[in-house]
């Protein structure tokens, strides 16, 4: 593969391919093939750093998040896999795909299921790599993994966690939107025997059905010289760890009795092979809606439901936990905040998280402190600087008991221009 292929071919699909927020890591001990990789990125729109060693490669991820990595296997010292099974125990959560020679395709397999979420076998084309890029970068901010628990009944959820991960039953983890859900479910696999293995997370609600089954089981995939290649779905990318099904209850049917059949059975077809890959995965799942009552509908299995609920968990809406909303908030606070930039909250601001309902949840709270520090000017985060998502729901309730009810409440987003509220918050 020649560096001036690359160039010509990204030119040409750079259209195609949508910038990330977050650069991708290009881990490459050969300097022409890392050059002409991150010049194809580059043209394609997409930022860049490059690592010639994956011990330089574990520096830069320590300190920076990356939208994905890309690494050779074969490389002095700390090679590709390595690499990721050192980013597996350090629980980094960044796609990565390994690049591979021809007879390394083992190699690479065995990856997959260690966690990696593709490969590419040299010599590829530009049009490929970067209709691999588009597939698996990520465009947000990985979700908090730190999971708060100080409410009395939030505290006993996470220790009833702890007890369940030691074992390998299923577990059904049920609540309003943006409680946590996928939060808990990680609680979950760091303390279970499983916690260097891979976690392996898919959202059956953002995905089409069409896709969805592909996802999850595999699939060929035709490359551009014509060549197929077996892409391993999410059950095999967990095996040996844990995967998590998040909103279980958006699977259409003909999904729910492939699941429950792979879920009975321990194993995953492929097309071309008369023997089954067999599987040591721990399934999760989560589920925004009750599903007793979409059993009862006739929109879920019951069977399916009954093998999933082995044992069940229901996370309290925000406004339940009125112990946990300050620690959430500080532990965003030292998310977002620059770390010159360390804000506390003014006790008028305290309040005023305290008497909000968080329709949205923990995910709502998150977005206000985001927007908090856009707008906070002063030394602390004051009431104003609070911009509620309803501020229908800042009404009062009854106050906790350790707070005070006077105080003046945030004003509306509408009082605000756009650019202000959409500016981003640098992190690094």
């Amino acid at each position: 593969m020649k560096s001036q292929a690359l160039l010509k071919e990204a030119t040409v699909d750079a259209s195609a391919s949508p910038a990330s927020s977050f650069p991708v890591l290009v881990v490459e001990d050969d300097n022409n093939l890392d050059s002409a990789i991150s010049a194809s990125l580059k043209l394609a729109g997409y930022p860049v750093q490059v690592a010639a060693s994956g011990l330089r490669a574990l520096q830069l991820l320590d300190r920076h998040l990356f939208g994905l990595v890309i690494s050779d296997i074969q490389m002095g010292g700390m090679n590709g896999y390595d690499l990721l099974l050192a980013l597996r125990q350090r629980q980094v959560q960044c796609p990565v795909v390994l690049v591979t020679a021809p007879g390394s395709v083992e190699k690479a397999v065995l990856a997959i299921k260690q966690g990696a979420v593709d490969y590419l076998v040299k010599p590829f084309q530009p049009r490929d790599l970067l209709a691999m890029v588009a597939r698996h970068i990520r465009h947000e901010r990985p979700p908090s993994t730190k999971f708060i628990a100080e409410a009395p009944q939030v505290r006993r959820l996470a220790d009833l966690a702890c007890r369940v991960a030691r074992s390998d039953v299923t577990v059904m983890i049920s609540g309003a939107s943006g409680t946590g859900k996928d939060v808990l479910a990680r609680l979950i696999h760091q303390r279970s025997p499983r916690a260097n293995q891979p976690f392996v997370a898919i959202n059956c609600a953002t995905m089409p059905e069409s896709r969805l089954e592909s996802e999850l089981f595999g699939y060929r995939r035709i490359g551009s010289t014509g060549t197929s290649q077996w892409a391993a779905g999410k059950f095999e990318q967990a095996q040996n760890g844990t995967l998590l099904l998040s909103e279980i209850s958006e699977l259409a049917p003909d999904l729910q009795s492939n699941l429950l059949q792979v879920l009975q059975e321990k194993e995953v077809g492929r097309p071309d092979s008369q023997t089954a890959i067999q599987l040591d995965v721990r399934v999760l799942a989560t589920s925004s809606r009750n599903l007793m009552e979409e059993v009862a509908a006739g929109r879920f299995r019951e069977d399916l439901f009954r093998w999933l609920n082995v044992v069940p968990m229901l996370l309290p809406s925000l406004h339940q936990r009125l112990e946990d909303i300050l620690p959430l908030a500080r532990h965003f606070l030292d998310i977002y905040c620059q770390q010159d930039r360390l804000l506390p909250f003014n006790p008028a601001a305290e309040r005023a998280l305290l008497e909000y309902r968080w329709p949205g949840n923990v995910r709502e709270l998150e977005r206000v402190i985001q927007r908090a520090l856009v707008l906070c000017r002063g030394r602390w985060i004051e009431t104003e600087d609070l911009q509620f998502e309803d501020p229908a729901s800042a009404v009062k309730r009854p106050p906790a008991p350790v707070v005070a009810t006077n105080f003046s409440r945030g004003k509306s987003l509408a009082r605000f221009p756009r650019e202000a509220i959409c500016t981003p918050v640098s992190t690094s």
